[in-house]
């Protein structure tokens, strides 16, 4: 897998295209299980991550084909896959259950991984799942739903991302109205609200805390241009706080990113949003605490690279994790660089520091990479980033060549003997 050799680098200056949104466009290529015509993704982001799923989609009976800048997407034939592995190797493919049960009456697939940041249980989509009418069973280290599904008011105990689209999808073809509270409000289900009623469901509320979708019989083929990426341009805007400069982080959305903003404008960043995307100024040079939080909140995917852009910023910054109780794995990776970092359950204490030096430094996650990179930038003399379980381009289309194209120093480079 991929390793990163990264450099102390000169302020940041030019433009950075955002790509489409990777957690948008996950479920949406989920959801075009829904229909049997051809649904048509514009722009997809070229991330493993997406090659993953649509080996997967493959194997549920999706025809998905690359054709230009897009994919298209044909679930005439579909079907429960058999074989585990994809499924195991990404969080997003448990997104198959709902539109596999809504079209077919049963779902079937192993319990998923992703990241090792935390446990994060699928009991949200099955409960939701079980309150539509599915009966849901367990076996071999995998979990079976079948049932004819209808409309319900299905309250969730926490407002998770991956079970409002699970619920969301299974719901467009449920008989009846289904009512989901304590709903999820990002962005990403904003944006597949938005293309599973461009199919002709029915569905209001997305992006408040109630969802109502009145299932209809059957949707139908569309096309779609996915949300630009709030992650990985709130990462670049944090790019340019650890080492100064000017940067347009073109198709990015201020709307999607206030918290980041604000807290960015505390430290001393400017900001300006403009008509082509965000323009982000200067260097981080006050202090800050951060509480992650569901949206509105401040996103737990940009706590990593806002580490990194505590380590040299003067003063104390504090940051409390409420979402993962595991995801401070790369304090010990940046404090090989020289940052000087507390840990203490869910608190970290970053005291920031005028000096980092290169190091070699392993990337534990797919945002803890991200925030070795920037760390690199603003360190002495050579990191060394290593990735052997390629995390990085789960979520970041082509990282390097973007920070190079605006200075920065950074270059994919063969794994070390």
């Amino acid at each position: 897998m991929a390793h990163y050799a990264v450099r102390e680098s000169p302020p940041l200056r030019g433009e950075i295209p955002i790509s489409t949104s990777k957690n948008a466009v996950l479920p949406i290529m989920c959801g075009a299980l829904l229909t049997d015509e051809d649904v048509r993704i514009e722009k997809p982001p070229k991330l493993t991550d997406v090659a993953t799923l649509a080996s997967l989609l493959d194997a549920c009976g999706c025809r998905v084909k690359q054709e230009s800048n897009a994919l298209i997407l044909k679930a005439d034939a579909l079907k429960n896959p058999h074989d585990d592995e994809d499924v195991r190797k990404m969080r997003a493919s448990v997104l198959v259950l709902g539109p596999l049960l809504a079209r077919l009456g049963e779902a079937r697939i192993p319990l998923p991984g992703g990241c090792a940041i935390g446990q994060r249980p699928i009991d949200q989509h099955l409960k939701g799942m079980s309150a539509l009418g599915a009966k849901v069973t367990f076996d071999h280290g995998g979990v079976t739903l079948t049932g004819r599904l209808r409309g319900a008011v299905i309250y969730l105990d926490m407002p998770s991302v991956g079970a409002t689209e699970n619920l969301m999808m299974a719901a467009t073809l449920a008989e009846g109205i289904t009512r989901i509270e304590n709903a999820a409000k990002e962005p990403e289900i904003v944006d597949l609200s938005a293309f599973l009623s461009s199919m002709g469901a029915r569905i209001t509320g997305a992006g408040t805390s109630t969802i109502c979708i009145e299932g209809v019989s059957s949707l139908h083929g569309t096309s779609w241009l996915p949300i630009a990426d709030r992650v990985e341009a709130g990462t670049m805007a944090c790019a340019c706080a650890i080492t100064g400069g000017e940067l347009l982080l073109r198709g990015a959305r201020a709307d999607h990113l206030r918290s980041l903003l604000f807290k960015l404008s505390e430290a001393g960043v400017h900001i300006q949003d403009t008509q082509g995307g965000l323009m982000v100024f200067g260097r981080a040079k006050q202090p800050f605490e951060i509480r992650t939080m569901v949206y509105p909140g401040f996103p737990t995917d940009l706590q990593a690279p806002m580490m990194a852009v505590a380590c040299r910023t003067p003063g104390t910054s504090v940051f409390l994790e409420t979402i993962f109780e595991n995801r401070f794995m790369h304090a010990a990776e940046l404090s090989r660089l020289g940052a000087h970092i507390r840990v203490e359950n869910r608190v970290a204490v970053v005291e920031g520091t005028p000096y980092l030096t290169g190091a070699n430094v392993s990337s534990t996650d797919l945002r803890a990479g991200a925030a070795l990179i920037l760390a690199g930038l603003c360190a002495e003399g050579e990191t060394i980033v290593n990735d052997e379980g390629g995390h990085i381009d789960r979520g970041y289309v082509g990282i390097e060549e973007k920070l190079s194209a605006v200075g920065g120093l950074v270059a994919r480079i063969p794994s070390p003997a």
